[in-house]
């Protein structure tokens, strides 16, 4: 009897604690899958969760090219949160890199300097340069005594305990004011007016807005916005694109009035729908349209456009360089009446989805010393051109067209010393050969994926950071900045110590004295809290209290955060804000 019974009984006890297993193991999931949103920077260790963190490198390489991320603009050119949900979204998913499953990150045990890599845009590039200095990597984005920190995408955290004059930080934080569209359109446009008022009398060589950029609309203003579709009735081409996007992303042609009515009716229809009272909701995303330079010259039936860099390598003062890039081509020949964009827009991310882009793909990039050929064969007798126009004329226009973008932008630029910024410019030329400037990416692309690429892109990164450091060093010790001895292929564009000889520097800048101290290897192994590097990494997830979900560009401190006393007292007593209200009671006390 006792036999049957267990019989019966044991089949039953088997389901049951399978399936208490089951429940363990899915709420064992969901835990780890909640961590991972909490620690996105953090690198997996576990095989099981393998895949995952691939998914997420997957979506990371899918956005490394350009990412002017999370900043839109009102008329101020302030940040715009409602359309920055797309990209918050994207920077809470990502894990820190893509690890292979049999190798997990250590961490480093030496006295440092450390750096950070935060995303695959240029991370060997950067790996290599480093390392070749003799520093360390780590793998954890909470630390705060590395020497140099490289990220796609900004972080609130990682500015707010930025130490300025101590370490070196990739993308001024509110850099959408240069870089995303709206934001581009604002300064240009304010510098324009500036200009009209001041006038030719003053001698200024500003070229005239409508000279280098073409006419442009933003769609998130309601008077722009009519006046657009009031002007737009005829058989013309406009190019749509939204404000913060990048890869070709939202990117479509406006070619006949049928198109502009539709959108019309779209843009009409998500106002309508939006709620009247102010409760939380998921706002448009902001474009601008641009009349289409439908005209464009072309290399061997092909449309181009030219990739340059602007490199702010310090911003407390200003010192700007400008670097020639590459010539990227379509793999088919341009069409105006196309619709397929891949004629349309010349980017590696886009050119990808053509099918003849795996045979072709070493012909869409050119050097520019093989375009100045060209142009000289081509196009020099019949246009009346110079010799080696590209290299002479062409490449002044594209600096003075940087460079008066930069001065439309630099009073709104964020500035501390250590934060420097890479940005890629893209130009087109017509065939009048007039120079358009396109637009201004931040993190642009740094892959090199073809034969031209693997010889530009480490020469623009490497010699970045050379001169990113050199103007970090002689600043921390006093010293002029000129001569530069890492200067080989950039240009210098600006540099506010030359330009602003004998004026004060703005009010803003720090004064104080820096040590660059991260920079240096520590004494004993020790990081800046007092504790082994190990053990920092063990317990840094005990610093922060505050959610990383809202990643969004500037660093602005929230008093809201329940540990922002805790973390504010880890600050230097240079910039703890608690410092100020406590002199101001002691004062008070004083006084009675």
């Amino acid at each position: 009897m006792r036999i049957r019974h267990l019989a019966v009984l044991l089949p039953l006890a088997l389901h049951h604690r399978s399936r208490g297993a089951l429940l363990h193991i899915e709420t064992h999931a969901a835990d780890r899958a909640v961590g991972r949103a909490e620690m996105a920077f953090v690198p997996t260790k576990r095989k099981k969760n393998t895949k995952s963190a691939m998914r997420g490198s997957n979506r990371q390489q899918a956005g490394s090219l350009s990412a002017d991320r999370g900043i839109s603009t009102n008329s101020e050119v302030e940040l715009d949160k409602a359309t920055s949900n797309e990209n918050r979204r994207q920077g809470e998913a990502r894990p820190q890199e893509k690890q292979p499953e049999d190798e997990v990150p250590k961490v480093p045990t030496g006295p440092g300097p450390y750096f950070y890599i935060g995303g695959s845009n240029g991370a060997g590039l950067v790996s290599i340069y480093c390392q070749s200095r003799g520093w360390q990597r780590i793998y954890d984005n909470r630390r705060e005594d590395y020497a140099l920190k490289w990220c796609e995408i900004k972080c609130r955290e990682t500015y707010y305990h930025f130490k300025e004059g101590e370490q070196l930080l990739y993308q001024i934080p509110n850099n959408g004011v240069l870089t995303s569209k709206i934001g581009l359109l604002c300064c240009l446009r304010e510098q324009e007016r500036a200009r009209k008022k001041i006038g030719r009398s003053s001698g200024s060589r500003l070229l005239k807005m409508e000279e280098f950029f073409p006419e442009s609309f933003r769609l998130d203003l309601k008077d722009e916005r009519n006046a657009f579709f009031e002007l737009c009735k005829e058989e013309e081409i406009w190019i749509c694109k939204p404000s913060c996007s990048n890869q070709g992303r939202g990117i479509f042609l406006l070619k006949n009035p049928a198109s502009v009515n539709s959108l019309q009716a779209t843009l009409r229809g998500a106002e309508e729908r939006l709620p009247k009272k102010r409760v939380p909701h998921k706002a448009p995303q902001a474009r601008i349209v641009q009349r289409y330079i439908h005209q464009p010259l072309l290399l061997e039936g092909k449309k181009f456009d030219v990739r340059s860099y602007l490199l702010i390598a310090c911003t407390a003062p200003y010192v700007v360089f400008f670097a020639q890039g590459y010539v990227r081509l379509t793999c088919v020949n341009y069409d105006a009446a196309s619709d397929d964009l891949t004629v349309h827009l010349t980017n590696q991310h886009v050119q990808k989805k053509n099918s003849l882009y795996s045979q072709l793909k070493d012909e869409t990039v050119w050097r520019m010393e093989h375009f100045n050929s060209y142009v000289n064969e081509k196009f020099r007798k019949t246009n009346g051109l110079p010799k080696d126009w590209v290299l002479t004329v062409f490449t002044k226009r594209m600096q003075q067209i940087t460079l008066q973008c930069f001065l439309a932008a630099k009073h709104k630029l964020d500035r501390k010393l250590g934060y420097f910024d890479l940005i890629g410019c893209d130009f087109l030329i017509d065939e009048n050969f007039k120079v358009w400037l396109l637009e201004m990416n931040a993190n642009p692309a740094l892959h090199t994926n073809c034969k031209v690429l693997k010889d530009i892109i480490p020469t623009v990164v490497h010699e970045s950071l050379d001169l990113v450091l050199e103007v970090f060093k002689k600043r921390l010790k006093g010293q002029s900045v000129l001569p530069l001895e890492a200067l080989c292929h950039f240009v210098l564009l600006y540099h506010e110590d030359a330009a602003n000889l004998g004026q004060k520097q703005p009010s803003k800048l720090r004064t104080g004295p820096c040590t660059g101290q991260f920079l240096r290897p520590q004494t004993g192994s020790t990081s800046h809290f007092g504790q082994s590097p190990a053990k920092g990494l063990e317990n840094s997830s005990k610093k922060l209290g505050c959610s990383r979900k809202k990643g969004v560009s500037l660093p602005r401190k929230s008093t809201n955060c329940p540990n922002y006393t805790a973390r504010v007292a880890h600050q230097p007593s240079w910039e703890n804000p608690l410092n100020r209200y406590r002199a101001r009671a002691l004062s008070r006390v004083q006084k009675t």
